[in-house]
């Protein structure tokens, strides 16, 4: 079994995955963790250096690299589902799931990281909060193409692989 962890940054994706493949007994693959192996450097310097619309392209080249890759979990961006035709590849290839936040729920999580996270760099209060909501508001179309939703908030690895293995 494949499975896509979808959602926005923040959410508990990889955290969540690597629980959940340990469990399943799968590998685990975190996208931008890959990304980086690969291009050797990190998204923040992909993003410096060559713009979002660079890093979306190669997002996409890293995907369909490791999406037909079985018995894995994959923690993908969270803008990953959102550019070309990425969510459908997933669909097709494996079982999406979107770990579905409010906004307020995002922002102390996503301080913490923002070190890693590229777009949100620098922002604090009301100008991230904004951003969020935004950009949260733009995705979630893709987002909710995925064959299943979940709430994200006090989500173990446990009750996500009751969701996964429900018919």
């Amino acid at each position: 079994m494949t499975i896509f962890l979808v959602g926005y940054m923040g959410c508990g994706k990889s955290t969540l995955g690597k629980k959940l493949a340990y469990n399943l007994k799968h590998d685990f693959i975190d996208l931008d963790t890959y990304i980086e192996e690969q291009e050797g450097r990190t998204i923040k310097e992909i993003f410096a250096d060559d713009g979002e619309d660079y890093f979306r392209k190669l997002e996409r080249v890293y995907l369909h690299r490791v999406i037909d890759t079985e018995n894995v979990v994959i923690s993908v961006g969270g803008g990953t589902p959102c550019f070309f035709d990425n969510m459908e590849q997933m669909n097709e290839y494996g079982l999406t799931v979107y770990i579905n936040m409010h906004p307020k729920a995002l922002i102390p999580r996503l301080q913490l990281s923002e070190s890693f996270r590229p777009l949100v760099a620098g922002m604090e209060g009301e100008v991230l909060l904004d951003y969020v909501y935004k950009t949260l508001r733009e995705r979630e179309g893709s987002y909710h193409k995925a064959h299943k939703v979940v709430t994200g908030y006090n989500l173990s690895a446990k009750k996500l692989q009751e969701y996964c293995l429900e018919e």
